[in-house]
């Protein structure tokens, strides 16, 4: 059985298909399958060394996306889209998958374009509360359809929902369980204080950043703070925060990175009381699968539409407080800090809220709708 998996340019996109891949291996094992073949087929990957981890093979496709503002540029991406669309056509055709599975985004349109055009069987998921375009135009077509918010079904065609499922959002196996064991000593900190763990992305957060900084002093003071500030902002971060903490008695309180690896980012979670975060699906369901308390600070409308939604979606559930970019100030983040912080019911029935609404076993369900339908496609 081969099994193409489609979707991809960031994080939110790229890593479900990894978390569903490995439920595939694992079910093939359970269920003493021929183990299928993997293929990730997209523009460069944003994390090659899981793929090759998973032994999932890449196979290059170009894309490119109209913009939503009228432009002359999209004469020359509607060109570029379409030769994309004939380059994966041929590229399906001698692959020729039992069943394709896509995260959506503009990096799987020429593939699911392809896949129509062949009739090769197409599974779906969209992991935003508003669906993206490429997953309300393919769900016409595909099979089963996976949503991860409430919200977000009722935002497809009325004809097509029967065959959509909230199946919750897939998450990596090696992130998915906090590890609070060892976690003080790994990452050196006081066990005697509360931690806060701020999330700004794979890429990091400058808006999340700055104001962490300038609250800094006065944080380390009562917390621990575990700041993940993205790879491209570390250098700036850390010479920064030497100089505001320099007369701080403090200082070994503040754990600045650039991007966490899967053993730090489950200690992280393993010690925290709190996180930070963007509100990005990926970051949501990973939060609400640790059971932590939010504050969730989306990216701002005119950027991005889909975090707003999402982190409105979240805290509806009553597993997060949301405060908006313009309204980020130091004061206001510090009062609701400290406010849940202060209240171990309220922080309980937050924790409550989010295990409810992380919805496990997602990936394992997406699998296993994918090796049923592959087994169907394939020849006798």
């Amino acid at each position: 059985m081969r099994i193409a998996l489609t979707g991809g340019g960031t994080g939110g996109h790229f890593y479900p298909l990894i978390a569903v891949a490995e439920a595939i291996q694992d079910i093939a094992i359970e269920r003493t399958l021929i183990e299928p073949e993997l293929y990730y087929i997209g523009p460069s990957p944003f994390d090659m060394a899981a793929m090759q981890e998973r032994d999932i093979r890449f196979m290059r496709s170009p894309a490119a996306g109209l913009r939503r503002s009228s432009s002359m540029w999209n004469v020359f991406e509607l060109i570029t889209t379409a030769w994309a669309v004939f380059l994966s056509t041929l590229q399906l055709y001698s692959l020729y998958p039992d069943v394709i599975f896509s995260t959506g985004g503009h990096a799987a349109f020429p593939t699911l374009y392809a896949a129509r055009l062949l009739r090769i069987p197409c599974v779906i998921y969209d992991a935003d509360a508003k669906p993206g375009r490429v997953s309300l135009w393919s769900s016409k077509f595909a099979r089963s359809i996976g949503v991860a918010h409430p919200e977000a079904a009722a935002q497809f065609p009325a004809k097509v929902r029967d065959r959509i499922a909230r199946v919750g959002h897939p998450i990596r196996k090696s992130i998915e369980q906090p590890s609070s064991e060892g976690g003080y000593e790994f990452l050196k900190l006081d066990r005697t204080v509360p931690t806060i763990f701020i999330i700004g992305g794979s890429q990091g957060a400058r808006a999340i950043n700055e104001v962490v900084i300038d609250m800094l002093p006065d944080l380390v003071e009562s917390y621990n703070v575990i700041h993940q500030a993205g790879a491209t902002n570390i250098d700036e971060i850390t010479a920064i925060s030497k100089v505001v903490l320099k007369n701080s008695a403090y200082t070994e309180r503040y754990r600045p990175f650039g991007l966490l690896n899967a053993l730090a980012l489950r200690m992280a979670a393993g010690i925290s009381t709190i996180v930070i975060s963007r509100a990005g699906s990926g970051s949501i369901f990973e939060i609400a699968a640790w059971g932590l308390p939010a504050i969730l600070v989306p990216i701002p409308l005119d950027v991005s539409h889909d975090q707003t939604e999402n982190a409105f979606s979240y805290a509806r559930a009553g597993a997060a407080v949301v405060i908006e970019q313009r309204n980020l100030a130091p004061h206001i983040l510090r009062a609701e800090i400290d406010r849940i912080v202060s209240d171990p019911e309220r922080r309980a029935e937050m924790s409550k809220a989010a295990h409810t609404f992380a919805r496990p076993e997602a990936a394992h369900k997406i699998a296993t709708i994918l090796i049923e339908t592959g087994l169907e496609h394939e020849p006798a």
